[in-house]
């Protein structure tokens, strides 16, 4: 399914565009910047059944006892993260990617939650065939890109150089969450996310399906590309792979240096991270970074004066890992991993088992 705008519009909207975030360059001029992130928020369910979905655990008389009182605290938690993010950066993100949510409906609740309302955040979402429910969706702040297109892209197997280990019959009956592609404009220029929440790895099983994951979207953008030459393009995710996995580093090209890329490639700036030993979650008990955001090369190799990827951390790392004590926990047989909603079964009101991950660029 595609949402259009005429091309008129996308012509209108390149030069028209609201106000970003003024920072001082170290030559101190001022430079405009905006945060690009992403959050896996963890089974954002509502207390309401959704035909043909599994989503029995997250009602009132389910499993998971999911009462009005607990989807509330969770609304509340994870949009007292996002207000944090807005806190240590000084503005809103302007786009912020989010998987593990159930339907449109709780991105409606969250984006009222009191903390973080005055974002006006505005929602990209489809449904999609994952037979729990759980779809991607993006969070935008209108007064900083416009919006141009979307589309959700289906998961299948046609077409793919991948030798998979489902019989033919069991591919027919696969369903995953489908890959979001949303086209705006940012300070004048063509941008395209995606949005993805790639194949589980639960009984250790598909590194296949998530090396097709990857396969779908670099093919989309070969195409895509070549349709809007010099377009910037963030890949952001729970990938349930690392950077240093095949998905991401053979079939989305993810590269570890400005240096080793070509013009086909995308910079993976967590992949030096998870080396150097930052985590976005623990699977496990492993230390993990599946929160992965990628740019291309157009993002990596800017033009001066025009959107570029800035580093964040000693001048040297180009993404962050978003973990405030308050979402960690303190203490326990699970110390120092990410603080979620549910532990060992029972409901302990926690945030989320990912932190979020963002990017910052500036011109």
């Amino acid at each position: 399914m595609k949402h259009y705008f005429y091309p008129l519009v996308l012509i209108l909207l390149l030069v028209s565009c609201g106000p970003a975030k003024q920072t001082a360059s170290n030559s101190g001029r001022t430079r405009e910047s905006h945060i690009i992130g992403f959050y896996n928020l963890e089974n954002l369910f509502d207390i309401y059944h959704d035909e043909g979905k599994n989503d029995y655990e997250y009602l009132p008389e389910g499993a998971n006892q999911w009462t009005e009182a607990k989807y509330k605290k969770k609304l509340a938690n994870m949009a007292h993260v996002i207000a944090a993010m807005k806190a240590d950066n000084g503005v809103w993100h302007t786009v912020l990617g989010v998987s593990e949510i159930e339907n449109r409906h709780v991105l409606e609740d969250l984006v009222s939650e009191p903390e973080i309302a005055a974002a006006n955040f505005q929602i990209v979402h489809y449904d999609g065939p994952d037979r729990r429910g759980v779809d991607v969706g993006l969070l935008y702040d209108p007064t900083k890109m416009q919006l141009v297109s979307s589309e959700s892209i289906p998961f299948t197997f046609e077409g793919s150089a991948i030798s998979f280990d489902m019989t033919k019959e069991e591919q027919d009956n696969f369903r995953t969450r489908d890959v979001l592609c949303v086209h705006g404009i940012i300070g004048g220029e063509h941008f395209a996310f995606y949005v993805c929440h790639l194949p589980s790895r639960l009984g250790g099983k598909g590194q296949d399906l998530r090396a097709r994951g990857g396969e779908i979207i670099y093919n989309h953008y070969v195409q895509m590309n070549k349709q809007f030459p010099g377009i910037k393009c963030v890949v952001m995710g729970d990938m349930n792979d690392n950077p240093t996995d095949e998905s991401m580093a053979v079939y989305l090209r993810g590269r570890e240096t400005f240096e080793e890329m070509v013009p086909e490639d995308f910079y993976s700036p967590f992949l030096s991270m998870l080396k150097a030993g930052y985590s976005s979650l623990y699977y496990r008990g492993e230390s993990n970074i599946y929160d992965c955001i990628l740019v291309n090369y157009n993002l990596a190799h800017a033009q001066p004066g025009t959107w570029q990827i800035q580093p964040l951390i000693k001048g040297k790392y180009y993404g962050r890992i978003f973990n405030k004590p308050f979402m960690t926990n303190q203490s326990g047989q699970y110390k120092g991993t990410p603080f979620r909603t549910f532990s060992n079964g029972a409901f302990v009101g926690g945030y989320s088992d990912h932190y979020p991950t963002y990017i910052v660029i500036a011109r």
